[in-house]
């Protein structure tokens, strides 16, 4: 990893242990919500019940996350695509230059970690790029002083599916080997797109958090929905509906991370999903170049 990167897995990792510490200052909230110590397993297929569930927003704005201007990094061009009701929303993304081709070439959607894209993101997907993959990076609804209303875990994935369809029109890009990663909140985001659409070759999650309940219990501050009603957060769990992945799953996480991702596999297998974990030496963040290189091995093994 060169130093950019290795800057930012510092800075990253302070900004993390901040708010950790600041949150052991506050007054103790009691939680609206019970966080149960294994999500129930829900029935029926996570793409037929996002259909009918609609997530009531109790608080609406902008993305948490402080945010730098939406300028594109270089390698990159950046572009608009159209996401949220009647195509309401125009959404910025990162694609990575290149040259068609008379074969037309793989692609990587990669998710950002965090609530805001910023130009360290996109020396993530470097590894994607040298291996052959046209990249993308999509921004989400509500983030980097965009239109739309945040709602953690939930609208966000038709914006990530809206994204998907802009990258496979791409002229030059297979459609059939279009791939699906991500980082963090990424990683969440990217499960449950891959269980919400039938158009991903394969899904490589990093250190994502299958358990909304937990994740938000740790990041009260970030609930917009409301808290008193178990669907919001099952419709937001991939451990949930872990039998609704309709593509090959990697799950990675560092060593240093508490994880479901046994019982993700657990269920996912239960369902005929083809999925396999790792656990890679680091944290959150210092496992990334490995977890990312796997990723690649894994996106080859199933459609070179």
């Amino acid at each position: 990893m060169n130093a950019p990167k290795e800057s930012l897995c510092f800075t990253r990792r302070r900004t993390v242990l901040a708010a950790l510490g600041a949150s052991l200052l506050l007054p103790q909230i009691a939680s609206a919500f019970e966080v149960p110590a294994e999500p129930e397993e829900m029935s029926g297929d996570y793409e037929e019940e996002r259909r009918k569930f609609r997530t009531h927003l109790i608080k609406k704005g902008p993305a948490p996350d402080k945010y730098e201007p939406l300028v594109a990094p270089p390698g990159a061009d950046r572009i608009f695509f159209r996401s949220g009701y009647g195509g309401e929303l125009e959404l910025v993304a990162w694609v990575s230059r290149y040259q068609r081709t008379l074969k037309p070439r793989p692609a990587v959607l990669f998710l950002h970690g965090g609530n805001a894209i910023g130009q360290d993101d996109w020396t993530l997907v470097d590894p994607f790029i040298g291996a052959g993959y046209v990249v993308m990076i999509p921004s989400l609804r509500g983030e980097n002083g965009q239109k739309g209303n945040f709602s953690g875990f939930y609208d966000e994935v038709d914006d990530v599916l809206a994204a998907s369809d802009r990258l496979r029109h791409l002229p030059g890009v297979d459609p059939h080997r279009m791939f699906l990663a991500g980082h963090s909140i990424g990683g969440t985001l990217a499960m449950l797109a891959a269980m919400s659409a039938e158009r991903f070759r394969a899904v490589a999650p990093i250190s994502g958090d299958p358990d909304a309940f937990a994740f938000f219990d740790h990041d009260r501050k970030d609930i917009r929905f409301d808290d008193k009603n178990p669907r919001e957060f099952q419709m937001r769990s991939p451990v949930c509906y872990a039998h609704s992945f309709k593509c090959p799953v990697r799950i990675t996480h560092g060593t240093e991370a508490t994880h479901l991702s046994g019982l993700v596999a657990k269920r996912a297998l239960a369902g005929g999903v083809r999925i396999e974990t790792a656990v890679v030496t680091g944290d959150h963040f210092a496992a990334l170049p490995t977890e990312i290189a796997q990723s690649i091995q894994f996106f080859k093994s199933v459609a070179a």
